[in-house]
């Protein structure tokens, strides 16, 4: 599977317009993209919870295609924020300190899993089916359904193009620090070292 820059065939995680059939981006696959900036994805050691990055790719494909990012900042703004919070994708519950709720690889609240759960045609019966989430059995229930893989890495995605304003979605297809650091006061985090540290590798890997 290879990523080409535009979702003009619905697949890409790139940046630079082609027509299908897709093209390598410098010779890179998604997989390998993905790996470079979630180098510890590379393995998998508790497939009940963890992706690599080969079995990440084509959901974290389907999903920027799904909600409309195209252009490689975009993308690499994604995967790094989403990388980041699941620790290379090794998490898809919160683990520390173990929060009742939280969790995909956007590692979100439990009301933002309930809004993403109920924009989901094939989850809002189910959600609905759960209700109150006032315990924690039901912040849980809510969870588990967005944490299976088709759903579970287009969290980021829908964060982004749902949350955040026009100009902060619009603003990162440049690529820079600022539009990064507009993203992240989005999501209501401080950028620290650890957080630029994906974010450089994800420039990196596409070349911005």
């Amino acid at each position: 599977m290879k990523f080409s820059s535009t979702l003009s065939a619905g697949l890409a995680l790139a940046g630079m317009a082609v027509a299908a059939p897709l093209e390598v981006r410098d010779g890179k696959s998604a997989a390998q993209i993905i790996g470079e900036i979630a180098p510890n994805s590379l393995t998998c050691a508790d497939a009940s919870e963890c992706r690599t990055n080969v079995q990440a790719a084509p959901f974290l494909i389907d999903a920027m295609s799904k909600y409309g990012l195209k252009s490689s900042g975009q993308i690499a703004a994604v995967l790094s924020l989403t990388a980041f919070e699941s620790v290379d994708y090794k998490y898809k519950h919160n683990i520390s300190p173990g929060r009742p709720g939280q969790g995909t690889s956007n590692m979100q609240m439990i009301d933002f899993n309930v809004e993403y759960a109920q924009s989901i045609d094939e989850l809002k019966t189910q959600v609905g089916a759960i209700g109150s989430t006032a315990t924690d059995d039901a912040k849980n229930k809510v969870l588990a359904l967005v944490t299976d893989d088709k759903y579970n890495f287009g969290s980021g995605p829908w964060f982004l193009t749902t949350k955040c304003p026009p100009d902060v979605v619009s603003g990162l297809t440049a690529g820079t620090d600022a539009a990064f650091n507009a993203y992240m006061s989005c999501v209501g985090v401080t950028v620290t070292p650890d957080r630029m540290a994906y974010w450089t590798r994800a420039k990196a890997a596409f070349g911005l």
